[in-house]
């Protein structure tokens, strides 16, 4: 039944194997640790590669992890006692000779082993042989209600009212004593209030007068007109999108902002992020430290001197306090509860070192998880993928995607800038053909892109009511022609939900094949951003036909100016989609992008 059982330390020797087929599961094996265990993903033990399941547990005392593998289309209910058990047994067995550090020795464990999956299997068969019983009426809910928790209370005066008719008097036949003088005293109160009732409501139709036939039908609807505000009359000298020569007229004037040269060139800065707040480990350990001050000199060196294993219950309060601090700074409540159990069970059974408490100990490991996923799982160089892209004599293509108002269009500017400022040349590709005024926004971006470095950006449109990906192929197909190095797809904003539109988003990558798929995120959203990513990632790979699908590359998180450091949408963002955040914007300027600086935002995380 089970395919592979391992136990390994943390620094990468296996202690003890037992493999059932001759298959090879390293691959697997090395999935687990770096998708789980190396990124700080450990509050839940079962993790899924291929055709396998993979649950593990790790012995924090010794720096163990112990390994099953078993084919996922099983269902072993034995597997996690399973762990336990021989978990506990080969401590138990070799309890000296790790706590001595020896781990290159033969460990003589396959009799215990066989025993141990011997008493977990017989105990699934009886297990799965005891029939469930059902509960019995004591045990529900129904038998605890009783006839005041069943009275509707609505209001103080109401529940007054009730207490007064209903008085909880158990007799013999079950049934509820009532009181007559306090149920006529309520059926006059009724009467009176329905009497006013009436007698406003008549005073009221006496006082409308009544309107004649002839009036209510000659009543047309107009449309109301504002002073200055034009009406339909000027529609079409509002229509700028066909005469494009009056639009390079009006902008003949503007002069371009030239300090903005040379601040891009170059690699992107990283990005500084300020806090004024107090850290939160002094108000984490006053609130799990005992308010007593007495015991003596004694009691001051039991503190110091690290004596006890971390236990569940001594970093729960701990554990508590900061996952409400993450929730505070914006983390998704989802992910700051996954982190708190990562940190949990890899905490879990460590001896604290001289001078050591709960607190320091469980902020500096989750600060620690949290640049671990911040921090890139590959690299992310575009200008050199760009550089490469050229010398195979082909555009480099970058498409974005996003919810509505997000920042698409202005960041796709700032990315714009920074290659131009490189010496590339670049062609934004019009495919929001849904927004009103998307195609204008991009041309007048273009145009002042083009002041500062002429023949260095262009714009390639067709107008609205166009098939996007069509637009976005014709554009690639333009800019191999032009010679042109790197190609920026502008697409509709669409909600996660509409699935039509992340159908068309799914068309366009399929048949374009950008290089890279950006996806746009406010730095404002909490539990948003886990939904949002989520849901595009899954619409990418569900509506694609192909059986590797194209999902995100990376995250670029914008309004990042407007949180002070209330930075978690960073947290949230990254830990979904294991994806780097590759841009993130913090102005209004093309000057204003930064390269995300996983210490820094840390730093004002955990403040």
């Amino acid at each position: 039944m089970l395919d592979l059982f391992s136990i390994f330390s943390k620094g990468g020797i296996v202690l003890w194997c037992f493999q059932s087929t001759s298959e090879i599961f390293s691959p697997s094996v090395n999935a687990l640790i770096r998708n789980v265990i190396l990124q700080e993903r450990s509050g839940n033990n079962t993790f899924n590669h291929n055709a396998l399941s993979l649950q593990y547990k790790l012995d924090n005392e010794f720096e163990l992890v112990f390994v099953v593998a078993y084919q996922r289309i099983l269902q072993l209910s034995y597997v996690d006692k399973f762990l336990n058990d021989v978990h506990l047994e080969f401590r138990d067995k070799y309890k000296n000779e790790l706590q001595g550090g020896t781990h290159n020795m033969d460990f003589d464990f396959k009799t215990t082993f066989d025993n141990v999956l011997k008493q977990c299997e017989h105990w699934a068969k009886s297990q799965a042989k005891i029939p469930k019983q059902m509960r019995t009426f004591e045990d529900s809910q129904k038998s605890k209600k009783t006839v005041a928790s069943m009275i509707e209370r609505k209001g103080e005066e109401k529940s007054k009212k009730s207490v007064k008719i209903v008085e909880n008097k158990s007799i013999p036949n079950g049934k509820v004593e009532e009181s007559p003088e306090a149920d006529d005293d309520v059926i006059a109160a009724n009467r009176a209030k329905l009497a006013q009732k009436l007698s406003a409501k008549t005073k009221k139709d006496t006082k409308k007068s009544p309107k004649s036939p002839k009036t209510t039908q000659e009543r047309v609807k107009k449309p109301r007109v504002w002073e200055l505000g034009g009406g339909t009359r000027d529609l079409p000298s509002l229509d700028f999108s066909s005469d494009k020569d009056a639009a390079l007229a009006d902008y003949a004037d503007h002069a371009p902002d030239t300090q903005l040269l040379g601040q891009m060139a170059g690699a992107i800065r990283d990005l500084e992020v300020e806090s004024d707040e107090s850290s939160s480990e002094d108000e984490v350990e006053q609130t799990h430290s005992s308010p007593k001050k007495s015991g003596g000199m004694f009691s001051i060196f039991k503190g110091l001197v690290g004596s006890k294993a971390l236990s569940e219950e001594t970093m729960r309060p701990v554990l508590d306090k900061m996952r409400d601090h993450l929730i505070g700074k914006n983390v998704a409540a989802d992910i700051a509860n996954k982190l708190c159990d990562s940190v949990s069970a890899k905490l879990e059974g460590k001896v604290l070192g001289t001078f050591d408490s709960v607190a320091r100990t469980v902020k500096a490991t989750i600060t620690e998880a949290l640049v671990q996923i911040l921090s890139p799982k590959r690299r992310v160089d575009i200008l050199r993928d760009c550089l490469h892209a050229k010398q195979q004599g082909r555009p480099y293509v970058m498409a974005f995607c996003g919810v509505n108002g997000v920042g698409k269009s202005t960041n796709l500017a700032k990315i714009c800038f920074w290659l131009i400022e490189n010496k590339l040349s670049v062609l934004i590709a019009a495919c929001d053909t849904f927004r009103a005024g998307a195609v204008e926004q991009l041309r007048t971006h273009v145009r002042r892109l083009d002041a500062l470095h002429a023949g260095s950006v262009h714009l390639y449109e067709k107008g609205y009511g166009k098939d996007a990906a069509g637009i976005a192929m014709e554009a690639i197909k333009y800019a191999a022609d032009s010679k042109i190095d790197v190609v920026l797809i502008d697409t509709a904003g669409r909600m996660q939900d509409n699935e039509p539109l992340m159908r068309a988003l799914a068309k366009l990558i399929k048949v374009n094949e950008p290089d890279l798929v950006l996806f746009v995120g406010e730095a404002l959203v909490g539990n948003e951003a886990v939904d949002q990513l989520v849901k595009f990632n899954q619409a990418l790979a569900d509506h694609s036909s192909s059986s590797n699908p194209h999902v995100i590359d990376g995250i670029v998180l914008t309004k990042f100016d407007t949180i002070d450091d209330k930075v978690g949408a960073a947290i949230s963002m990254t830990y979904i989609t294991g994806q780097p955040i590759v841009f993130v914007g913090t102005g209004q300027t093309y000057t204003d992008l930064k390269a995300l600086n996983a210490n820094a935002v840390v730093h004002a995380l955990m403040k």
